[in-house]
């Protein structure tokens, strides 16, 4: 029987690009500690990467006094994580599609559009500031 114990993890980066490094570390370790599949570790790397990117780069405008907050929570059978920025904000709903024939030569543009179908859920919270990621292992 598995157990309903709730484990969260809170990790702070500054926004620089040597942090994404660090992300990509961390989610190992968790992935190993927690057991993951190599094909949900690959789909969390993915996500957790590319949000943390996004909220360095676009968020917080590379703005090495701002943070990039890293939230996990691992509950049963699944794990969520939380990335939040200090920068503005942005709608998700009015990002380009980069499937369309006239971006797909187009350089970046494709982290939200991939974290979406790497998923099994994501909201987007605060603006745009937070983006939630449930992933089941």
């Amino acid at each position: 029987m598995k157990s309903n114990t709730l484990q969260a993890v809170v990790l702070e980066l500054p926004s620089r690009p040597g942090s994404i490094s660090t992300i990509e570390s961390w989610v190992t370790r968790m992935a190993e500690r927690y057991r993951i599949s190599p094909d949900v570790h690959g789909n969390i790397l993915v996500s957790v990467t590319e949000a943390v990117n996004n909220a360095i780069i676009h968020g917080n405008n590379g703005d090495e006094s701002k943070l990039v907050q890293v939230h996990l929570k691992k509950q049963n059978n699944q794990i969520a994580v939380r990335v939040s920025d200090q920068g503005c904000g942005f709608d998700h709903c009015k990002l380009p599609d980069p499937t369309a024939p006239e971006n797909i030569l187009t350089l970046g543009g494709r982290g939200v559009f991939l974290m979406k179908r790497l998923c099994d859920d994501i909201s987007f919270e605060d603006n745009g500031r937070t983006v939630e990621m449930h992933f089941k292992i």
